[in-house]
Order: structure tokens, then C-alpha cells, then sequence
């Protein structure tokens, strides 16, 4: 079978850890785009697009944004089955009609996860998991039709909305990226201090089963190109939950 063709919606703002990471995970033709600097794909021949974390926010009014909005959502209405991670979670949610607002508090580090719904997605990962994460965003409410996959004390952290997925966390870092994150961010100098301290081998090795959402959205994916009678995303749908439990808590 020939591989998969991945295009890279890469929002990181040239953060060279990104396409690294994302090359290790995915074992796929991938395509990246910068999207922060007006790149996107000419076209959607591909099996299916991915779009990355930023640093930005989705609701901030900029051009690369909106068209990056304007290509996922074509591509949706396309039949291109899409994963979001973090800021790509939340801009898939945005583009299907969902809401993304600031939590008031910052997520960071490896945290404690809970699955809350059934998706080939974590086909293969624990109830409980462990993953990193890096957010002050989260989807508050989801798209008409969607379904949420895991969750924890902060945010949602993941949803299905047809052939389009969410999550929140960050199952492509490494240690490097984490303790890169890290020493980039505004912190405290103890919370600073405390959370390089916990980039450990034992914490890293525990975030393994997480990644195995990309080995899942790649079959997901290679699944519809023989599989035409899929579910669309429909907010019809009496199983679709309708909000993201969102309420934080003080770290």
C-alpha cells in the first residue's frame, strides 16, 4: 500500500522541536506548511492534515489564522479526516462551530488524564493516562455533533466530531521540548525549578502510551480511503455530548 499523506499545518511560529517531533511520531509523507508565515497546502491531495500547537490563541483576529480556519474547514467538508493537537484541538473545535476560551489558569507539565468516551483514536491507552501538557486556551464548549474522548480537572482533552479529532495534550514531546517549554515560558522561578525537575525518564516513559494516538489517527486514516460510508460529524446526533466539562481549578 502506498504511505499515507500527511499535510502539516505547522502554527508553532518556527519552533524547530515541532517538525521534528512530528516526523518521529508519524509514519506518513508529511507535507509541512508554516502557517504563521501565509504557507498552506495548494491543494487537498492528501489522506489527511494535521494542525499543530501555537503559541498564539484561536481567537485572536490575525490573517494566518483566518486562513488557515478557511483551508481546514474546506478540507473537512472534503472528507479529509483531520487531528488537532492543543491549538490545532482547539481551532478544529473553533472551525466545526465549537467555543475556545481562556481557562484563567495555565496547564503545564505531565498531568493526569481520564478517557470519558469510546474512539479508535485511544484504542490501546489506559482509562487513566498520562500526558504532557501546555495550555491557557481550552474548548469550553464543543461543536454541534461532538463527542468528548477524555478530559481532566482543567479542560477537555479530546473530542471526535465525524472523521475530525481533537486533543488537547502533547503526545509528540520529547524531553528536550519539554524542558525547552519550560525555560521559554513566564514562570515563577520555583514552579520553574519544579517542573524541569519532573522532565525525568520515568515521567517521559509514562507519556508512551499517549502517543499511541498517532499510530491510531494513521489507521483511522488509511481505514477511509477503502471506507466511504463513514459518519459525518452531525449535531443531530442524540449521543453527542453537548459541553467540555471546563471548569478550572487553582494550580
Amino acid at each position: 500500500m502506498d504511505p499515507l499523506r500527511i499535510a502539516v499545518l505547522d502554527a508553532s511560529h518556527g519552533d524547530a522541536n515541532t517538525p521534528r517531533n512530528f516526523r518521529r511520531e508519524l509514519e506518513a509523507d508529511l507535507d509541512r506548511f508554516d502557517v504563521t508565515a501565509g504557507e498552506l497546502p495548494p491543494d487537498f491531495a492528501y489522506d489527511g492534515f494535521l494542525v499543530t500547537g501555537s503559541r498564539s490563541s484561536v481567537y485572536w483576529d490575525e490573517d494566518w489564522i483566518a486562513g488557515v480556519e478557511e483551508w481546514a474547514g474546506e478540507a473537512i467538508e472534503r472528507g479529509l479526516p483531520a487531528l488537532g493537537v492543543c491549538w490545532g484541538h482547539q481551532l478544529l473545535a473553533s472551525v466545526l462551530g465549537g467555543t475556545v476560551e481562556d481557562m484563567g489558569v495555565y496547564e503545564v507539565g505531565y498531568s493526569e488524564i481520564e478517557q470519558t468516551g469510546d474512539s479508535p483514536l485511544f484504542s490501546g491507552i489506559g482509562e487513566h493516562f498520562t500526558a504532557f501538557t501546555s495550555h491557557s486556551d481550552a474548548v469550553t464548549e464543543l461543536p454541534p455533533g461532538a463527542r468528548p474522548l477524555a478530559a481532566n480537572e482543567y479542560s477537555n482533552h479530546g473530542f471526535s466530531c465525524g472523521d475530525v479529532f481533537g486533543i488537547q495534550f502533547h503526545p509528540e514531546y520529547d524531553q528536550e521540548t519539554a524542558r525547552h517549554l519550560i525555560r521559554e515560558k513566564e514562570l515563577t522561578d520555583d514552579r520553574r525549578r519544579s517542573l524541569l525537575a519532573s522532565v525525568t525518564d520515568e515521567n517521559h516513559a509514562a507519556t508512551r502510551e499517549a502517543k499511541r494516538v498517532f499510530e491510531n489517527f494513521l489507521a483511522y486514516v488509511r481505514d477511509v480511503r477503502t471506507d466511504d460510508t463513514r459518519d459525518a460529524c452531525d449535531p443531530r446526533d442524540d449521543e453527542a455530548a453537548s459541553a467540555a466539562d471546563s471548569t478550572p481549578t487553582a494550580e
